[in-house]
């Protein structure tokens, strides 16, 4: 028997930077922003930068499309203190596999994530419908819940619905709004648990060991209509999910932090339902200051809270993985996974060429493609590539203005860096010209949107 209580764990010097890492300056030009380097899927993370043709300083010159690098801010936020819950819990001390041979047996499908727009109705209606029931069982009017939702009550419930992530961020704007209860955003998340998630749920209750559980949820992550990136991370015996709400949530705060403790509450609830209802997270940080309209039930997540924090994460003891996977099923694993393929497959085509010419646009959104280029690589026509925006109601663009807004929402809220880079690294030869375009997109300046 063991207590589970946080890893103790001593400040280490930081690495020298890479040829893709450097110095990045500040607003104030007090200290310079570090960003660490790390690999993965454009928009999943953050931002991407190229290093060709580009007048950005060679500190952020970095493409991010596969293999390639791109900067982000710490994802870690380690230095956790005691929670003051301790639990007596049967667990045994960490293996700690490297984080790849939790990957091996997923399918190579996945690693291209779908990079779907805000608008798009592509999405099940599974968190809206657990929020709409969150909301009438506390009296709410159903059609005050649906304001501006272009769904009806017949339909919030029905497996053929689809939705967008606009919809849905528009449903919790309504959730703010009509309720006065603290909590509404934690208890909307711990209601939704793995069955509510058909075949993405049923796929992580059958990974044959934990670590594999996490692997899945986070590169299947599309299935579940994500309204945050998620990310997990395990060293030195502490495992950890970092959560970063869409970009759009940072243009209002409220719906930032309601989306945040949704997703805490989702995250706690489903470990819960694979690893048992005795798992607790050691500490659970967020990015922001303590609120006095909503926030989470520090009583019922079991662990302390830290606010003002660098990331939203939820920290526990890597030892939690080591358990056995009662549920898990070596056989019924690889079926369901290529399910979810065929599923993600679907998600692909049904976002059509508009998710192909984000992931060509976020190849090089410093100098990005024109219309024309974009059209031969894709092997199609100027005029048919036209047309086929035009029966997505999307302009091309609207398609480019849309991923400068998200990666420039994405540095204000998680980066130090100055309007200066960022207008460089998306392309604005100027800082007066980003400020421009960041208003006309958000109706706010950047510099509203770091002081929020």
């Amino acid at each position: 028997m063991i207590c589970l209580a946080p890893h103790d764990t001593n400040p280490k010097p930081r690495a020298q930077p890479g040829p893709c890492e450097g110095l990045k300056r500040t607003n104030s030009g007090s200290e310079p922003d570090k960003l660490p380097l790390i690999r993965g899927q454009v928009l999943n993370k953050t931002a991407a930068f190229t290093a060709q043709g580009s007048r950005i300083p060679s500190c952020l010159s970095l493409r991010a499309i596969g293999k390639n690098c791109y900067p982000v801010p710490t994802t870690s936020d380690r230095s956790f203190e005691p929670c003051g819950v301790q639990r007596q819990v049967q667990l045994r001390d960490s293996k700690q596999p490297e984080r790849s041979s939790a990957l091996r047996s997923i399918s190579n499908s996945a690693k291209e994530r779908p990079i779907v727009g805000l608008g798009e109705r592509v999405y099940e209606s599974t968190k809206l419908a657990a929020l709409f029931d969150v909301l009438v069982d506390r009296g709410c009017p159903a059609g005050e819940i649906l304001r501006n939702v272009n769904l009806t009550m017949d339909e919030v419930h029905s497996p053929k619905s689809r939705i967008s992530l606009a919809e849905l961020m528009t449903a919790c704007k309504n959730a703010i709004r009509l309720s006065n209860d603290p909590h509404l955003p934690y208890r909307t998340g711990t209601s939704i648990h793995l069955s509510a998630y058909g075949m993405y749920g049923f796929a992580i209750l059958c990974c044959p060991d934990f670590r594999k559980a996490m692997a899945f949820a986070e590169l299947y992550h599309a299935l579940a209509a994500p309204l945050a990136t998620i990310e997990f991370t395990e060293e030195d015996g502490v495992a950890s999910w970092v959560i970063e709400p869409n970009a759009r949530a940072a243009i209002d705060p409220q719906v930032y932090r309601f989306i945040t403790e949704m997703q805490i509450g989702i995250h706690i609830s489903l470990m819960r339902d694979i690893m048992g209802p005795a798992f607790t997270p050691d500490q659970i940080s967020i990015a922001y200051p303590e609120a006095h309209d909503f926030g989470l039930p520090a009583d019922q997540i079991g662990c302390r809270l830290r606010f003002a924090s660098r990331t939203n994460q939820i920290i526990f003891r890597s030892a939690w993985l080591d358990q056995s996977a009662n549920l898990g099923n070596k056989t019924t694993y690889p079926a369901v996974v290529a399910l979810c393929d065929d599923l993600l497959n679907d998600l692909k085509s049904r976002i059509g060429v508009a998710g192909e010419i984000r992931a060509l646009l976020l190849g090089d959104i410093t100098n990005p493609p024109t219309l024309a280029a974009v059209a031969k690589l894709l092997e199609v026509s100027d005029r048919s590539l036209r047309r086929q925006l035009r029966e997505q109601g999307i302009s091309f663009r609207g398609l480019l203005d849309e991923l400068r807004m998200q990666i420039a929402l994405k540095y204000l809220r998680t980066t130090r860096l100055a309007n200066e880079d960022i207008a460089l690294a998306l392309g604005f030869s100027d800082a007066a010209n980003f400020r421009r375009a960041f208003r006309r997109w958000t109706n706010k300046s950047p510099s509203e949107i770091r002081g929020e």
